[in-house]
């Protein structure tokens, strides 16, 4: 760590490349009613220019012409700043992520452009089902925890933002004492680098979080939106936990018995022998201070109800899961989290993200506790969890 509160994680290895994530511990479950979608909104305004780099089109060049990669994202619990480059490249990494920060310059002009790029961002996910089913869904599940709330915030949030609401967001909480560095890839002498890039940032307080106590679901929840489209989408799904809780690992092995690929359960009972849908799938998430389990599929509404009773079905399945199911299940996660951050963005992603919610090691022992999973976690999580108190939502054609 540094002396202002910046947290530094590196992870050396032999690559061509190497991967600098920038992460903020803010995201839009630290926004209040009039302020909803500031963190997404101040995810966009970064890369609008800075003092030294006077708008979009100069920041990304300074990356692409090296063959570079940037990005970003904005989540519930983080905010994060990404650009994997060729390693020889690294002090221009940090040169432009450290401006973006130190720098930015929240003109008026950019700001009401920007604003309409958000729109049009909203209106895309509306428009897509396969996206707005998430919304949705989120919207009915959470009755108090800010979970419930778009990331991008609303239509009437993102028109009145000004200058002083993104001012004000940015100094509260786009602060070094709040942020994670997260290198991968082959570099040296990386501590110094960031030191000297990020280390005359001035820490300040920090503007905490309240934890919500979200109550506990005891009925089934079911909310519908008629929609004039070719397919109709459901989400069936519910609350779960934390990334910390023990259970968070036998959510991880049930998705992969559920949901791996083509092999998994759902996608083998409702498309491959049934051909009832196209799209299948499961979404297990766990964060900060909740969890989201569900599977969704996209078919015809006269075959909604032949689905939910299926999805219900291989839920109670879980209960009777063989040895050999749950060891498939555990090879597959080894496989995929293996292939998946052999990828420098996605270590550097991953490291950061553990070290969000507690500790960057974690991410270390995360294959060790999928591994201590057993047939008697299966059974006592999918009976205690997957349950009738489901909340249900579906996209229905017209």
């Amino acid at each position: 760590m540094l002396a202002n509160g910046v947290t530094v994680i590196f992870e050396k290895n032999s690559s061509k490349s190497v991967a600098v994530e920038l992460m903020f511990k803010f995201g839009s479950n630290f926004e209040g009613k009039k302020t909803l979608g500031l963190a997404h909104f101040l995810e966009h305004m970064l890369f609008e220019g800075t003092k030294k780099r006077k708008d979009s089109r100069e920041i990304a060049n300074e990356i692409e012409k090296y063959g570079g990669e940037f990005n970003a994202y904005t989540t519930g619990d983080r905010t994060a700043f990404f650009i994997k480059i060729i390693n020889k490249r690294l002090d221009k990494a940090l040169d432009i992520l450290s401006d973006m920060v130190a720098n930015p310059v929240f003109d008026n002009r950019i700001i009401e452009k920007e604003k309409q790029v958000i729109l049009k961002e909203i209106n895309m996910v509306t428009d897509d089902p396969r996206l707005h089913q998430w919304i949705l869904f989120h919207k009915s599940l959470f009755d108090r925890h800010p979970a419930k709330n778009p990331t991008y915030g609303s239509v009437k949030t993102v028109k009145s933002f000004d200058r002083k609401h993104i001012a004000d967001y940015y100094h509260s909480h786009y602060i070094p004492n709040n942020m994670i560095i997260s290198v991968v890839g082959n570099a040296r002498n990386i501590k110094e680098k960031i030191e000297r890039y990020f280390g005359s940032l001035k820490p300040r307080k920090l503007a905490g979080r309240k934890k919500i106590k979200e109550p506990l679901q005891t009925k089934p929840r079911k909310f519908v939106e008629r929609k004039k489209t070719l397919n109709s989408y459901m989400v069936l799904g519910y609350k779960t936990i934390s990334r910390l809780h023990k259970d968070s690992y036998v959510f991880d092995v049930i998705n992969a018995v559920l949901g791996k690929g083509q092999s998994g359960w759902i996608f083998d009972e409702i498309r491959n022998k049934r051909g009832l849908a196209y799209q299948v799938g499961v979404n297990n998430e766990n964060e900060n201070d909740y969890g989201i389990f569900a599977v969704y599929a996209g078919l015809d509404k006269k075959n909604i109800n032949e689905a939910k009773k299926i999805m219900l079905r291989q839920f109670k399945r879980l209960e009777r899961i063989s040895r050999q199911e749950l060891e498939e299940a555990k090879t597959h996660i080894e496989g995929s989290y293996t292939l998946e951050t052999e990828d420098n963005f996605r270590r550097a992603d991953e490291l950061a993200v553990w070290e969000s919610i507690k500790d960057a090691k974690l991410a270390d022992s995360y294959l060790k506790n999928i591994r201590k999973v057993g047939i008697d976690d299966i059974k006592s999580v999918a009976k205690k969890y997957l349950n009738d108190n489901y909340t249900l939502v579906v996209i229905e054609q017209k």
